[in-house]
């Protein structure tokens, strides 16, 4: 163990938080008390940024017939996504995509406009502002596992009428559709592995060494 590194308890706690997180379409209702949401983002608000930019907002929506058009969005956008994948559309039809109906708290995750101006980092990759953004939902959603919370990423939508709907300011961008609460249980792994959509890869596969396609050593 390094000089800097948490005990080994705490060290089992970040990495169940980890292994148990799901993206969750299933809610059971109920709540989200004000401080534990208020925990949640200030944990999406530490995410690191490149040049610490800080390009992400969250818009939390408490509208039911605003939760409803953004429902009737997602919808539009799933029978769209249905008819592109030809030979699968019957088994994507059978997928649960959303619980914008049903989470206690639903919550869309947007770009700032001028993001032009932040060179630093991402002069050559300018597409390093929705990574970071990418960063501050994934910090919510280890923090929404291990406060017992689920949390779905929705991103069915058309990214011009969602930002519309929103009253976003020209050059903001949605990336996301947050539902966020309780769940009756956590998944026991992916839920389009569970439905036979795909299968995670081995990590074997995934890492190279020195060059492209190497296998690694290690």
């Amino acid at each position: 163990m390094t000089l800097h590194a948490f005990s080994d308890a705490e060290q089992a706690a970040v990495y169940r938080a980890i292994f148990e997180r799901r993206d969750m379409r299933h809610f059971s209702g109920g709540s989200v008390p004000d401080e534990q949401l208020q925990r949640l983002l200030q944990a999406a608000h530490l995410a690191p940024s490149v040049g610490l930019m800080q390009p992400w907002r969250f818009i939390r929506v408490r509208s039911q017939p605003l939760r409803q058009r953004l429902h009737d969005a997602v919808e539009q956008e799933r029978m769209a996504t249905a008819k592109a994948l030809d030979e699968r559309e019957d088994e994507f039809m059978k997928l649960k995509v959303q619980g914008i109906l049903q989470a206690a708290e639903v919550l869309v995750v947007a770009m700032t406009p001028g993001r032009e101006q932040h060179i630093f980092g991402r002069r050559t990759l300018p597409e390093m502002d929705l990574a970071s953004a990418a960063c501050a939902i994934q910090n919510m959603w280890l923090a929404a596992r291990a406060e017992g919370l689920g949390l779905g990423w929705v991103s069915m939508f058309c990214p011009e009428a969602l930002a519309r709907l929103m009253h976003m300011p020209e050059g903001s961008q949605p990336i996301a559709i947050l539902c966020l609460g309780p769940v009756d249980a956590f998944y026991d792994q992916p839920m389009l592995q569970a439905e036979k959509w795909a299968s995670r890869a081995a990590l074997a596969d995934m890492v190279f060494e020195d060059f492209w396609g190497q296998a690694s050593g290690a």
